[in-house]
């Protein structure tokens, strides 16, 4: 294949995983407002303290080890060596298998010690059901390694989308049929759990129906070769080790964030004097920010995506100045978006709450939280830009101890501070791991990767955009007098604020120059952008 066509297949790739990745994001945040708005904050709180350990099988089966085999598959073909290929999709399968038993058994025998380590015994039967999901991430894991292995990112993408709709649509319809039936809420949250293993079936149903087509058009290709498939063993468990963990682990920063909570938010509260229902309560209004964050980083997260192997590829061809481009645009993207996002939502916590979740429990604690979607952005750029330039054991390493840290923050400040402890907690560990990574960054490309004018700009936009917000809810609240329903007044002021701060915001970032007009030409509609310049910019 020529470079050209090698680059269009490439991009195209990209485009397609990233789609994928944005619709699947999407899903998994917006399905918890109307589970939330089904089993209430209680139940919200049961099935959010076993969701950290699905979102570690996701992060398995999505991120990490399909890459690094993809990639070592590829390599394999390059050379022309089918049967080595097919030696080492066995060979990974084997291994991933074998990880995947040890984590179902950890959980499953474990899951009562667990649940007990969470001061909640019943949340047992939730984390029994989520360990099976372990069980079969391996051939999901090797099956989209191939596929991408061999380019076609097609099979990847729809099995990603397709696996997340029927988990959200079998989490949505039987938190609604064991409500009305009277279920208790862990049954419920059993149901939802559930859910990860019908999306998983479904998932690895579709990769095999691609496998089988792609098996008639190619009669004479036999797949996972047995014979020899245990020669160079112990080379391929180091390689998926090594390279796919920390891959895996460098995108679960907020999977380890919200296991910490998990494990001691609820007991801190009731150790120090909270009934238990009254903790569980605002545990499940303290995860009503989980949503907001996701759907707040969104962008950031498909930026990083594409990052790495446009920054990996010119690496490779030591193109210094577009690498340094790319970085900037990068950081400078998600900096504008990261603020606006945090600061306007912020501005607008409580309509936004009551929109969403019915009333404004927590908005305090929430407009804390937001905070995360800033530096949730910085923090995946950063670690994208690293990955590009071939930094990868490092941002694992930095990213692991998170957990911990978080966890012994929570113990510090959750007794004092309640559930704003647990928020100003995450914001500082985040902000440590930004500072380390910045600090190893600095050594491997030592200029700045923004400007103090750029600083200077966003910053006056972002203030400019948060106190006109604060005045408009002011000036909007006659809106709950009008209307009977508040939360239908909620969403009218939260949806008309957004539109008002998004434009008010999009003209000052570009009245002011932050980006150049090549620059804006990259962007969605960047013509239509263009006439917001001053004019004589405009007519540069």
């Amino acid at each position: 294949m020529k470079p050209d066509n090698q680059s269009k297949e490439l991009f195209k790739g990209i485009f397609i995983l990233t789609i994928a990745a944005l619709l699947t994001k999407i899903l998994s945040a917006f399905y918890r407002i109307p589970f939330q708005n089904i089993v209430g904050d209680v139940g919200f709180y049961i099935y959010q303290q076993a969701y950290p350990f699905y979102g570690l099988a996701v992060v398995l089966a999505t991120t990490g080890f399909p890459v690094v085999i993809s990639k070592l598959y590829a390599e394999f073909r390059e050379k022309g060596d089918v049967e080595g290929g097919q030696r080492f999709l066995f060979q990974s399968f084997f291994i991933l298998q074998i990880i995947g038993t040890i984590l179902f058994l950890i959980l499953y025998v474990g899951s009562e010690e667990i649940a007990r380590v969470m001061n909640d015994p019943s949340l047992a039967i939730l984390l029994k059901v989520v360990s099976i999901v372990f069980l079969t991430f391996p051939l999901i894991a090797v099956l989209r390694g191939y596929f991408q292995g061999k380019g076609n990112m097609l099979p990847t993408a729809v099995s990603q989308v397709a696996e997340q709709a029927v988990r959200v649509g079998t989490i949505l319809l039987l938190a609604f049929l064991f409500t009305r039936a009277g279920y208790s809420k862990y049954l419920i949250g059993a149901g939802a759990m559930f859910g990860s293993i019908t999306g998983a079936i479904v998932s690895a149903s579709l990769l095999f129906i691609y496998l089988g087509m792609q098996k008639k058009k190619q009669k004479n290709l036999s797949y996972f070769k047995i014979r020899n498939s245990f020669y160079d063993l112990k080379k391929t468990s180091v390689v998926l080790s090594v390279q796919g963990l920390a891959i895996c682990i460098t995108g679960a920063l907020l999977i380890f964030i919200q296991l910490a909570d998990s494990l001691n938010l609820y007991f801190l509260l009731t150790e120090n004097g909270l009934e238990k229902e009254t903790a569980k309560a605002l545990k499940g209004v303290y995860d009503r920010g989980q949503p907001l964050i996701q759907l707040g980083t969104v962008v950031a997260t498909s930026i990083s995506l594409t990052l790495v192997p446009l920054i990996t590829a010119k690496r490779m061809n030591q193109n210094t100045e577009f690498i340094l481009h790319k970085i900037g645009l990068a950081v400078k993207i998600n900096i504008v978006v990261g603020l606006a996002a945090t600061t306007g939502l912020w501005a607008i916590i409580k309509p936004t709450n009551i929109m969403l979740f019915k009333n404004s429990l927590g908005s305090d604690v929430l407009g804390i939280l937001t905070t995360v979607i800033i530096l949730n952005s910085l923090l995946a750029v950063i670690i994208a830009i690293m990955q590009g330039i071939g930094i990868m054991m490092f941002p694992a390493l930095v990213i692991f101890l998170c957990l911990p840290v978080k966890y012994m923050l929570n113990n510090l400040l959750i007794p004092a501070y309640g559930t704003s402890g647990a928020a100003i907690a995450t914001i500082i560990t985040i902000c440590m791991a930004i500072i380390v990574l910045r600090i190893r960054l600095l050594k491997a490309i030592p200029q700045k990767l923004v400007d103090l004018p750029f600083i200077k700009s966003v910053l006056i936009a972002t203030v400019i955009m948060f106190l006109v917000l604060k005045v408009y809810i002011a000036i909007s609240g006659g809106l709950y007098d009008f209307f009977p329903d508040e939360r239908m007044a909620a969403a009218l002021q939260a949806i008309s604020a957004v539109i008002f701060g998004g434009l008010i915001y999009l003209v000052l970032i570009i009245r002011q120059s932050v980006f150049n007009i090549s620059e804006l030409m990259l962007l969605p509609f960047g013509s239509k952008l263009l006439l917001f310049l001053p004019k004589h910019k405009g007519r540069k």
